[in-house]
């Protein structure tokens, strides 16, 4: 899957869980889309679910934006090299 269509399926996620359809890649869960900390709750855990990934902790203060959440994914899915 490339990031493009990463991006759609996450963003997907996003505005279901937060009941909003239209809003930027780089625009703040928080500050301009209202996400409060049980949503934001909701989506790593939706996400995790969907991808049968676990997002590790450390990262959970970075996912401000769904270009973020993006990159996040992406680096956990990829594989380990070694």
């Amino acid at each position: 899957m490339n990031e493009q269509e990463l991006r759609s399926q996450l963003k997907s996620i996003v505005a279901e869980i937060i009941e909003m359809e239209n809003f930027g890649d780089d625009e703040s869960f928080v500050t301009d889309l209202g996400v409060d900390s049980m949503m934001a709750l909701e989506i790593v855990a939706r996400i995790e679910k969907t991808y049968r990934i676990r997002i590790p902790e450390e990262y959970l203060p970075e996912v401000k934006s769904l270009n973020d959440v993006t990159r996040i994914v992406a680096q956990v899915m990829q594989p380990v090299n070694g």
